[in-house]
C-alpha cells in the first residue's frame, strides 16, 4: 500500500483483503458487537462511566486479530476514518450474511 488511496469504494477492497482469514473477522465481529453492548448498557442503565470501554473492545479485539492471525499492520494508522466505518460495514455485511466468516473468499461489496 504505498500510493494513498483515493475513494472509499477502492479502500473497502483493500479492507476487505486485509480482513480475509476467519479468525480475523470473527474477532473484528466479536469487538464490535461488545461496543454495541456497551452502548446498549449505557443507554439503559445511564452510567456513562462505562463509555471508556468502547475503545478497548473496538481496537484491542481488532488490533489483536491483526497482530496475531492476519499479521499485517491495521488499516486505523493510515485511513482512521474509513477504517472505522469499514468496521462496522463487515459487522452488519457478515450480520446479514452478505459476507462471510470462513475462508479466504471475499465477497464483492457492489454485488
Amino acid at each position: 500500500m504505498s500510493e494513498r488511496i483515493k475513494t472509499y469504494s477502492e479502500f473497502y477492497q483493500f479492507y476487505l483483503t486485509e480482513h480475509s482469514k476467519t479468525g480475523t473477522r470473527i474477532f473484528h465481529f466479536l469487538g464490535t458487537l461488545l461496543v454495541f453492548a456497551v452502548i446498549a448498557y449505557v443507554i439503559n442503565s445511564g452510567k456513562e462511566r462505562f463509555l471508556w470501554y468502547i475503545p478497548i473492545f473496538g481496537y484491542g479485539f481488532a488490533w489483536f486479530s491483526h497482530a496475531v492471525i492476519e499479521r499485517n499492520k491495521p488499516a486505523t494508522f493510515k485511513y482512521p476514518l474509513w477504517s472505522l466505518i469499514s468496521d462496522f460495514r463487515l459487522f452488519f455485511e457478515l450480520l446479514i450474511g452478505k459476507q462471510k466468516f470462513t475462508g479466504n473468499k471475499i465477497s464483492n461489496p457492489n454485488s
